[in-house]
């Protein structure tokens, strides 16, 4: 895990925050529909430029690190947005025992890089466990000054 996670104590709640959740089947597709209703939600939030990047980036290596960790066959993988208080939260929850683990991936392995990137976009990442298996988050800083996704360039004066 992650030094720089937080405690599951600052979990957003439904009540504290904007959140929507969906169910995958747990296949090789999967990462990139979880991306495209990401994109769409965070331009309903009007989250755009890096944040939005990133945060595309981040729940495309947590979905497929659940679908990985899933033996065929393999129940849905949950996924679930969440701001509040300038912060995105993304969970991804699979079925799998198997922690998640942040290896050091060798020059021309195409595997084992995706928590080290998690690690260094995430303001914060962490694991909970629950009866069935387990979530795997990952939260980033939204800056009130970034720009929005809707936000129209500034128009030069003649």
């Amino acid at each position: 895990m992650s030094t720089r996670a937080r405690p599951a104590a600052t979990r957003l709640t439904a009540s504290q925050s904007r959140a929507a959740a969906h169910r995958f089947p747990s296949d090789g597709r999967s990462a990139g529909r979880a991306r495209a209703i990401l994109r769409r939600q965070l331009l309903t939030w009007r989250i755009g430029g890096e944040a939005a990047h990133s945060a595309a980036l981040l729940l495309s290596e947590l979905v497929t690190n659940a679908v990985t960790a899933q033996a065929p066959p393999a129940p849905d993988i949950g996924v679930r947005f969440a701001l509040s208080d300038g912060r995105l939260r993304l969970e991804v929850r699979d079925t799998s025992d198997a922690l998640p683990e942040m290896k050091q991936a060798e020059e021309d392995e195409e595997c084992g890089r995706g928590l080290v990137l998690v690690n260094a976009l995430a303001s914060g990442w962490g694991i909970d466990r629950d009866g069935t298996g387990k979530i795997v988050w990952a939260e980033l800083a939204i800056s009130s000054t970034a720009p929005e996704a809707h936000e129209t360039p500034p128009r030069r004066l003649p």
